[in-house]
């Protein structure tokens, strides 16, 4: 753990809670203390995670450490976007303009519908027999 000068940001995506910080540095990615190719394995997934860091053109001026629970691992990726986002936004307030222009900062409020009585899942029902 170091203890030079970085830049916070929480960042949520269904049930899963990253907390972000960025560090000057030359754009080393660990989560929960892994190199990101280890955790989030889909590339997809992986570059829309770091696309803060490609809109603003910073992918080789921090380093990303984050810690992330909940959910599971598309849930972390969503969470570690926003995080990054709002650690941007954080170290400098003029990138807020191109990220929110991307969508970045707006936190993506679906979540997991609760199960209803009676049926088998939120909407899923028993199966009908007429007699």
């Amino acid at each position: 753990m170091t203890t030079e000068q970085y830049y916070y940001g929480l960042g949520r995506r269904k049930a899963a809670v990253a907390r972000v910080r960025l560090y000057p540095g030359t754009g080393t990615v660990v989560v929960n203390g892994a190199p990101v190719n280890e955790v989030i394995l889909r590339p997809s997934s992986r570059q829309d995670m770091l696309r803060p860091l490609s809109v603003t053109e910073t992918d080789r001026r921090f380093n990303v450490q984050v810690k992330v629970d909940g959910g599971g691992i598309s849930g972390w990726a969503g969470a570690i976007r926003l995080g990054i986002a709002r650690a941007l936004v954080a170290a400098d307030e003029g990138y807020r303009r191109s990220l929110r222009a991307n969508g970045l900062l707006t936190r993506d409020p679906r979540e997991k519908e609760r199960k209803k009585f009676g049926l088998k899942r939120a909407r899923k029902a028993p199966q009908f027999t007429k007699r």
